[in-house]
């Protein structure tokens, strides 16, 4: 289960832890499906509209060596991503505990395109955390490499292609100690940005220790950093980027929004950045909004990363300062785009990134805000909880008082609720299966959202009706972190379900 503390896996976890288109911005127009949560500000809004989903067009192995502890999947699969030609990219892990490729089939036909390795190296962590590729409005893919390299590879939609690789620092300064932590984002433009670790003591040309932080590599090939500590400003305990926290970009595309902290599940800030130049704009501390004297814990074991609004604020799941104290559903965090108003929060933050329903595709909505905020809405049975799991939109700009703790929290517009029921939690009535998505696709056009279930199926939650009105199951069901779906360019739905892809479509 992707829970940080399971009851039942609780000595595993302490282990583990030593719309339409014009709502997005352009690379959303630019690209159907270009990086985590689909485009730079993590909407998952799809231009596209989904499929029926009546059929599994063709299936493959996003993991040649799954890991199982007992009968879950602590390992957060990277993002599909598809072209305007309806190819379908993504990474597999192919070793034990390390080694990676990313392959590139026909999304009509599942067809091996092409396959390219990676020397990419995982950093230190408790649950295996994602290879996260990016894709530019000008075709050009970028992944990880070993020691803080980038590989790029042009064509993507042919057999062959131009590429390179790239070291933020230098390819004369290489040091397998420098490691990629984050999925990549592409701006409007082509330049990239992620996060970075340094295992050990890494030493640049004129004596500048390279620390743990933020990169930038250009369109051109000009490249910059900074590190966590100086992006939130010589705050004292900073070290390091969230891990899986993919960096964020303002609607202009000109911030850059990240999360930094003392690693692990410490506390920190929400930073914003200069996206040309990487110099710091501002910083939050982030809080529990239940105990607003605490910190919030942003884990490195989940894959929470900051949403951006059409409007720009700014929204990024952490869990509770006392972990149980919500439930561990923890909280999303919601704040304006400069960061310097604290905004209604919602009751869900967990290992998820929210996604952006435009208003209008959820007709039963009689409020005044333009878009409305999707996030799963679990509530784990056996850690306060009742485990009747579901997924929610909620209204970013209207209240409500949440059910556990008394916090004003944005208000529940719809919510659907699990259709299968937990055989784990027999002492729980009613308890169903939960959520699995850490970013799931939205189709304005349908009003409806695609998202995965640990049932072993992926849904279809239309806003009309507001019931889960197809289904289509992947595996007989299997406890994992989070998994993102997606929307390709001919409508196919992709979802990840026990160490596969599934193609789902009419």
């Amino acid at each position: 289960m992707p829970l940080p503390f399971p009851p039942t896996k609780a000595v595993l976890c302490m282990a583990s832890l030593l719309c339409t288109a014009a709502v997005c911005g352009a690379q959303s127009i630019a690209v159907p499906w270009g990086g985590y949560g689909h485009d730079a500000q993590h909407t998952g809004i799809s231009a596209v509209a989904a499929q029926p989903m009546n059929a599994i067009h063709w299936q493959t192995p996003v993991d040649d060596h799954p890991q199982y502890s007992g009968s879950t999947l602590y390992i957060h699969y990277g993002s599909p991503l598809a072209t305007r030609a309806n190819t379908i990219i993504f990474p597999v892990k192919t070793g034990v505990s390390d080694g990676f490729r990313v392959d590139a089939r026909n999304g009509a036909t599942g067809t091996l395109m092409w396959s390219q390795p990676s020397d990419y190296s995982l950093p230190y962590h408790g649950w295996v955390p994602s290879f996260g590729t990016a894709l530019t409005p000008k075709s050009r893919l970028w992944f990880p490499g070993a020691g803080g390299t980038v590989y790029y590879r042009d064509t993507p939609d042919a057999a062959t292609g131009a590429g390179g690789q790239i070291a933020f620092y230098g390819m004369e300064n290489y040091d397998a100690a420098v490691k990629i932590s984050t999925p990549l984002t592409s701006d409007r433009y082509g330049n990239i940005f992620f996060g970075f670790v340094v295992e050990g003591t890494v030493t640049l040309p004129g004596n500048i220790p390279l620390l743990a932080g933020i990169a930038r590599i250009a369109e051109d090939g000009t490249c910059s950093w900074t590190s966590a500590g100086a992006a939130a400003q010589g705050a004292s305990g900073i070290s390091s980027v969230v891990q899986n926290c993919a960096p964020a970009l303002s609607n202009d595309h000109r911030i850059l929004y990240m999360a930094v902290h003392g690693g692990g599940y410490s506390s920190g800030y929400l930073v914003s950045l200069d996206s040309r130049t990487l110099a710091p704009i501002a910083k939050v501390r982030l809080k529990d909004p239940s105990l607003p004297s605490y910190d919030a814990q942003m884990p490195d074991d989940g894959t929470a990363s900051p949403t951006v609004g059409p409007d720009g604020d700014v929204y990024f799941g952490v869990l509770e300062y006392s972990l149980g104290a919500n439930h561990y559903r923890g909280w999303l965090l919601h704040f304006d785009g400069a960061l310097t108003q604290t905004k209604t929060p919602g009751a869900f933050g967990w290992d998820d990134t929210a996604s952006v329903v435009p208003a209008s595709a959820v007709p039963s909505y009689s409020g005044t805000s333009r878009y409305l905020v999707l996030t799963k809405y679990n509530h784990y049975a056996g850690v306060f909880g009742d485990g009747l799991n579901r997924v929610a939109i909620f209204d970013p700009n209207d209240t409500m008082a949440d059910p556990v703790t008394g916090t004003s929290v944005m208000k529940e517009v719809i919510t659907a609720l699990g259709l299968t029921l937990d055989s784990e939690y027999p002492s729980f009535p009613g308890a169903v299966r939960e959520w699995c998505i850490n970013t799931a696709a939205v189709d304005p056009a349908g009003k409806c959202v695609i998202v995965n279930s640990e049932d072993g199926k992926v849904y279809r939650w239309d806003f009309v009706t507001n019931t889960l009105i197809q289904a289509v199951t992947l595996t007989p069901g299997i406890g994992e972190a989070y998994t993102p779906t997606i929307i390709g360019a001919d409508g196919t739905i992709y979802a990840i379900s026990d160490a596969k892809i599934y193609a789902v479509g009419q």
